[in-house]
């Protein structure tokens, strides 16, 4: 029997619930965070679109009026050059800034030195930037 290897998340999907929510998103990842639009593929509530994250991709739908509110993931964390220079590009756009960049220890073995700090995205979520130290 083969062995399953998984080499790694391909992409992570979210929904915008509508089109104008659609295109603040797209400008969210792509404008304000510098991640280039890979694809893009239909109209109206049908339209989605892949953002390159530089490991991955985040494919964004317009068609998530239908979803709960709650999520099935705790959070996206993108590692960043400069925790804080993401953190003041999205305050200036008017994101709302849930933690502060902060200096942290992942206590394991190795462990691991980070900068981290949180916002609220376009859709309802939750967004890390870590910049490794």
């Amino acid at each position: 029997m083969d062995k399953v290897k998984v080499k790694g998340i391909h992409h992570v999907a979210i929904k915008a619930k509508g089109l104008e929510e659609f295109d603040k998103t797209i400008d969210f990842y792509s404008n304000l965070l510098g991640m280039p639009v890979v694809r893009r593929w239909g109209e109206g509530i049908k339209k989605g679109a892949m953002v390159d994250t530089g490991a991955g991709w985040l494919e964004i739908f317009a068609n998530g009026d239908d979803i709960p509110q709650t999520s099935l993931f705790r959070h996206l964390a993108f590692e960043v050059e400069s925790t804080d220079a993401c953190v003041e590009k999205v305050r200036n756009a008017g994101y709302e800034i849930t933690m502060q960049p902060n200096d942290i220890v992942i206590a394991c073995t190795p462990p691991i030195p980070a900068r981290i700090a949180f916002c609220i995205g376009p859709v309802g979520e939750e967004v890390e930037f870590f910049e490794l130290k």
